[in-house]
């Protein structure tokens, strides 16, 4: 296909963790305006986005079809992400299609999906590694790759897989939040010997602005990207090495991790607008075990040589990011890493995650 200019980008899940980031590489040179959905266009995140150049709101929810249409029209590309913690893994599997078909008849051009791994595939299919928030994004990943062997002359489309954000390893709020133990920084979490394949938020946007700058190459390519797959003893040396302070991690066992901080969230649906009543709904502890599963017995690969190419500047380490990270943290003035885990200030600390932020309530 053709690489027509894309002058404005709808975009849904533009407040999350991961959309800030992206909006920001998207309007950083004014080549892209972003329109961007949103339920609350007072929020305080909402509010921030708008101070960017070549941004707009329209408030409304995505499991709406006038409110996709009115986002969509006028528009040339997409970048899609629906907060399956807000829908459910059902709800957002119907959406994501349905913002699929809609973008096509409204005449968008490029069309890229904030997507996980399909990891319940990944594994066999062996329900040890079912993670609903994972497996929803992934089945309609596949679906949109498929319909673009058909579409990708009317419509081009990219999928774009992240993973679990390094951040959320120095985050109040998080499944991998630290506590600090008789003065050590410690990590319990339920890993083992396996490792996480994170994620750098600033890396994002770069990475989500190369497939709206190569449409060409990008169409019909699933780009899955991460840092490193970070083991959690290597994660704590590598903080022991920034700050100069001392980390562990403590292999804790899943027992034991669901009687800790999340406990009271474990029998709650995974997604807070999903029916427990509906048999297709996971708990939180279902999702979560399900979660961890997976980076225990390394389910996940990524191409690193592929991402070296296509992003020559990424953050490559745990230990280079931990390196930015204080360094951002003290030119913003929030003190190093040590001094923002310390509890007086982790716990005012604005959680990185919107749900969290959020309290796990809102409309759909």
């Amino acid at each position: 296909m053709s690489s027509p200019i894309i002058s404005t980008i709808f975009i849904i899940g533009g407040t999350g963790a991961q959309g800030i980031p992206i909006i920001r590489a998207l309007v950083d040179d004014k080549k892209y305006a972003v329109r961007v959905l949103t339920r609350d266009a007072t929020s305080r995140r909402a509010k921030a986005l708008l101070e960017l150049p070549n941004v707009s709101t329209l408030e409304g929810s995505f499991a709406d079809e006038d409110i996709l249409r009115a986002g969509f029209r006028g528009c040339d590309g997409a970048f899609i992400n629906i907060d399956g913690f807000n829908t459910g893994e059902k709800t957002e599997i119907y959406w994501a299609i349905r913002s699929y078909e809609i973008a096509i008849e409204e005449g968008v051009k490029f069309f890229v999906y904030g997507n996980l791994d399909y990891v319940l595939k990944l594994s066999g299919y062996d329900s040890t590694f079912r993670t609903g928030h994972y497996d929803g994004k992934g089945r309609v990943g596949e679906w949109i790759q498929f319909q673009n062997q058909a579409n990708r002359e009317r419509m081009g489309a990219a999928i774009f897989t992240s993973g679990p954000y390094m951040e959320m390893a120095m985050s109040p709020m998080t499944p991998m939040t630290p506590t600090l133990e008789q003065g050590v920084v410690t990590w319990r979490v339920p890993l083992g010997e396996g490792a996480v394949p994170h994620v750098a938020l600033e890396d994002c946007g770069y990475y989500v602005r190369w497939l709206f700058d190569h449409q060409e190459r990008a169409n019909g390519m699933n780009l899955e990207v991460a840092i490193e797959h970070v083991r959690y003893a290597d994660l704590a040396a590598a903080f022991e090495k920034v700050t100069g302070h001392p980390a562990q991690y403590i292999d804790t066992n899943l027992d034991a991790y669901w009687d800790g901080s999340l406990k009271a969230a474990a029998n709650a649906p995974a997604g807070y607008n999903a029916n427990l009543n509906d048999k297709s709904t996971m708990t939180f502890r279902d999702n979560f075990t399900g979660f961890w599963n997976v980076w225990k017995h390394c389910i996940v690969k990524r191409d690193y040589a592929l991402l070296d190419e296509i992003h020559p500047n990424r953050i490559k380490s745990v230990d280079q990011w931990l390196r930015r990270e204080d360094e951002l943290g003290r030119a913003l003035g929030k003190g190093s890493l040590w001094d923002r885990i310390q509890p007086e200030n982790f716990r005012n600390e604005t959680p990185i995650l919107k749900v969290s932020e959020d309290g796990r309530k809102g409309k759909l």
